[in-house]
C-alpha cells in the first residue's frame, strides 16, 4: 500500500478548513499555530497542490481543498467512531451514541445528563458527527438529520421539525413583503429553509439575497442573535435562544421543515442501550414546537 499522509497532517487540514483559521485549528487541536501551518504545508507538498489561499488575516479553500475536505472528514470520523466502539465494546453497561453536532451542542447533553441521574452506573459515549455514522453498527444508537425524501426504512422520527424565521430582539421592524432588503443568513446545504419560509409568508419576490453564509446551524443562530441578520432555522435548535430572549420570531409564523432528526438502533441492543433508547424517545416526545 502506498504511504499515506501523516494523520496529524490530515487532522490539522480538516480543522483549519472548518475554521478557516490556523489559529483556531491550533486551539482545537491543543498545539501551536506554527505546528498546524507546518502540517498543512507538508500535506500540500505531499499532494503537490495548494489547499488554502493565504490572505493577510484569513484563509480560503482552493477548489482542490473543497473537493478533498468531505473525504477527509468522513475518514477521520470513521477512525474516531471505530476507536470509540472498540473502547466501549464488551461492556454491558455502556452505550455508544452518534449524533449530529447541532444536537450535541444543544439538546443531547440534557438528555444524557438526565439519563445519568437515573442510571449512574451506565457509561455513555457520545460521538459528535459531521456526516452520517459511516461504519455500520459502530454505534448502538445513531441520530441523523435527513431530508424527507431520503428517510430510510429503519429511521424513527424524533419529532416533526418546524422552521422559524428569527432575529435579535433589537434587529428592527421586518417587512415580510420586502425581504430582499434584509440581511439574510443562509445555512449551507439547506437552501430550502428560506424557500419554505418565503412560501409560508406568501412572499413572491426575488430570491432572498445572501448576507452571510454558515455551514453550521448553531453558528447561524448565534449570528442572528448578535444582530447580524435574519435566519430561517429548525425551531428545535432555537428553543434555548428563544427562551433566553436572545432571539425572537418577528412574525410568529412557522412551517414544516423538509429536514428533521431521525434515530436508528443497532440490532440486538444491550439492556443498557435499550434503556437509553426508551429514555431518548421519551425525551423526544416532550419536544414542543
Amino acid at each position: 500500500m502506498k504511504s499515506l499522509p501523516h494523520l496529524s497532517f490530515l487532522r490539522s487540514f480538516e480543522a483549519a478548513a472548518r475554521h478557516l483559521s490556523f489559529t483556531s485549528a491550533a486551539e482545537e487541536l491543543n498545539c501551536t499555530q506554527a505546528a498546524v501551518s507546518s502540517h498543512v504545508r507538508s500535506l500540500e507538498d505531499y499532494l503537490g497542490r495548494p489547499l488554502f489561499v493565504r490572505h493577510a488575516r484569513s484563509l480560503t479553500l482552493t477548489d482542490v481543498a473543497q473537493g478533498y475536505l468531505p473525504s477527509v472528514q468522513r475518514a477521520l470520523q470513521e477512525i474516531d467512531t471505530a476507536t470509540q466502539s472498540l473502547v466501549t465494546k464488551g461492556s454491558a453497561k455502556a452505550v455508544t451514541i452518534s449524533c449530529p453536532v447541532s444536537l450535541t451542542e444543544n439538546w443531547m447533553p440534557r438528555v444524557i445528563a438526565g439519563f445519568h441521574k437515573a442510571h449512574p452506573k451506565t457509561e455513555v459515549t457520545l460521538n459528535s458527527t459531521v456526516w452520517a455514522d459511516l461504519q455500520e453498527n459502530a454505534s448502538d444508537i445513531t441520530i441523523t438529520i435527513a431530508h424527507q425524501d431520503d428517510v430510510g426504512p429503519n429511521d424513527i422520527q424524533l419529532w416533526a421539525e418546524k422552521l422559524v424565521l428569527l432575529a435579535a430582539p433589537d434587529y428592527g421592524p421586518v417587512d415580510p413583503q420586502n425581504l430582499e432588503t434584509e440581511r439574510a443568513i443562509h445555512i449551507l446545504g439547506r437552501p430550502e429553509y428560506w424557500t419554505e419560509m418565503c412560501t409560508a409568508l406568501g412572499y413572491h419576490g426575488t430570491k432572498v439575497p445572501v448576507g452571510f453564509q454558515c455551514n453550521s446551524t448553531i453558528a447561524a443562530l448565534e449570528l442572528a442573535a448578535a444582530g447580524a441578520g435574519l435566519v430561517v432555522a429548525p425551531k428545535s435548535l432555537a428553543l434555548k435562544l428563544l427562551a433566553r430572549g436572545d432571539l425572537v420570531e418577528p412574525f410568529g409564523i412557522d412551517c414544516p421543515s423538509p429536514w428533521t432528526y431521525y434515530a436508528t438502533f443497532k440490532d440486538g441492543l444491550t439492556p443498557a442501550a435499550s434503556q437509553f433508547k426508551d429514555w431518548l424517545m421519551a425525551q423526544a416526545s416532550e419536544i414542543t414546537l
